[in-house]
């Protein structure tokens, strides 16, 4: 059994080719698109964060939209640029929209990728510190969160307050319990991964990854995967760790589903997602299902994953990529033990 849910980039363009025209639109598409794949059965609701683009952005008002339109599924993103954060109001952004949901938010976070602007976070207020990183500074942003989200006091309350205070040292509000155990890295590489596993956040493993190896996409996350767990047994962590791994995957069972898909890549490829650091690029599985169905079989990441997000073409509308979710749901999960 696996967990299934979407992942959308939430892109938007002006252009009479596209279904999202707007960021209203994208933004009103990306909750119908949440109660559309609950009501199919699916078990989660991604979304990537962007800046400078025109893609979906601040996560928190969406994802408390979404909590609010919802009853079961789990609303998570994949991924939040921790570069660009302020650890302390995310943490009270994120305490609110989880109390929203019920305690349904899968948070990922990550160090993030190149943006449409340089230094991007700059212009949101944040400079490394001496002799650090823009990826040190996106580890230590998460670590402070990580740390709020424990919810324990750390500030002095005023001897006046304008309101009565509970006793001791004050913790930021609201505070949703759980939330702690719901945090996701998004890890490019084996070495982040471990590095999360240490601190105790679940795994997220895209449809790329910094090559270390050479081999297939899916051989490279079923390694990263098996590090990641083998760190989280020798830190100590009492619960079960979880782990996702994001795929194109399309089902062709119409025309339209032809007309779209079917002359897609078929193959990982190899190339440069920033100067000197080779990536591996997931290949787009687009076949019948029965077709499908074997070809999944070999993919070593998702035998080793929980659980699988279905990166979906979110500019062909709502409707279509609901169909996208359900053809796997009905065509393809079953046959692989997925449902």
């Amino acid at each position: 059994m696996k967990k299934i849910g979407f992942l959308s980039f939430g892109h938007w363009s002006p252009s009479p080719q596209s279904g999202t025209r707007s960021g209203a639109d994208a933004l009103l598409q990306s909750i119908d698109l949440a109660v559309a794949a609950e009501e199919l059965g699916a078990d989660g609701a991604y979304y990537r964060v962007h800046h400078f683009a025109r893609q979906l952005a601040s996560p928190f008002p969406l994802l408390a939209a979404a909590g609010a339109k919802t009853r079961r599924i789990e609303l998570g993103t994949a991924v939040i640029d921790m570069r660009y954060e302020n650890p302390l109001y995310m943490a009270e952004d994120a305490g609110a929209a989880d109390l929203i949901a019920g305690g349904r938010l899968q948070l990922g976070i990550s160090r993030g990728s190149p943006e449409q602007v340089i230094d991007g976070w700059r212009h949101f207020g944040y400079v490394p510190e001496e002799g650090k990183s823009d990826a040190d500074m996106a580890r230590r942003h998460s670590e402070i969160f990580l740390d709020l989200l424990r919810g324990e006091g750390f500030a002095q309350p005023n001897p006046r307050p304008m309101f009565p205070n509970p006793p001791g040292l004050l913790r930021l509000e609201p505070f949703s319990a759980g939330l702690r155990d719901r945090i996701w890295w998004g890890a490019a590489t084996n070495a982040t991964a471990v590095w999360a596993a240490k601190l105790g956040m679940n795994l997220q493993s895209s449809t790329l990854k910094f090559d270390e190896g050479g081999q297939p996409l899916h051989i490279q996350q079923a390694e990263q995967i098996r590090a990641y767990r083998a760190a989280w047994n020798e830190a100590g962590h009492t619960r079960e760790p979880r782990v996702s791994v994001s795929r194109s995957i399309f089902a062709l069972v119409n025309d339209m589903d032809r007309a779209y898909f079917g002359g897609s890549e078929g193959e990982d490829h190899f190339g440069y997602i920033e100067p000197e650091k080779r990536a591996v690029f997931g290949r787009t599985y687009a076949a019948e299902p029965d077709v499908l169905i074997e070809q999944l079989r070999e993919d070593q990441a998702i035998a080793e994953a929980d659980t699988l997000l279905l990166t979906v073409p979110n500019q062909l509308g709502v409707d279509y990529n609901a169909h996208v979710i359900e053809s796997i749901l009905k065509h393809v999960a079953p046959a692989l033990g997925w449902r």
